[in-house]
């Protein structure tokens, strides 16, 4: 049951932040254009929390993953990016940090 859906004001893409009674998550605009049907499936994008962005990031891009969208705050909850797998497939990955600006 969604409990709030925010609006973001501070960040540098259009994002709402979605809190529950139980798993928290975020909505954003598609951050790539809508693949052709045969390149895979058209659906929400998941993120991953990470206990270090920046570690995290390192590995992704080392193993051919690439940068969607670079790492950005969102303010006094999280450090958030989004990345393409090898096959395009588009995921995202946050670090809890009350102290993110």
């Amino acid at each position: 049951m969604i409990e709030k859906f925010i609006k973001e004001e501070f960040v540098p893409i259009k994002y709402y932040r979605i809190e529950t009674n139980g798993i928290n998550g975020g909505l954003l605009q598609r951050p790539a254009q809508l693949p052709a049907p045969e390149y895979g499936t058209n659906a929400f994008v998941c993120s991953i929390q990470v206990e270090s962005f920046d570690k995290m990031s390192d590995l992704i891009l080392k193993n051919g993953g690439k940068i969607a969208i670079p790492k950005f705050a969102i303010p006094s909850r999280c450090w958030q990016g989004y990345f393409l797998d090898k096959d395009n497939n588009t995921f995202g990955i946050f670090e809890v940090d009350s102290k993110a600006r």
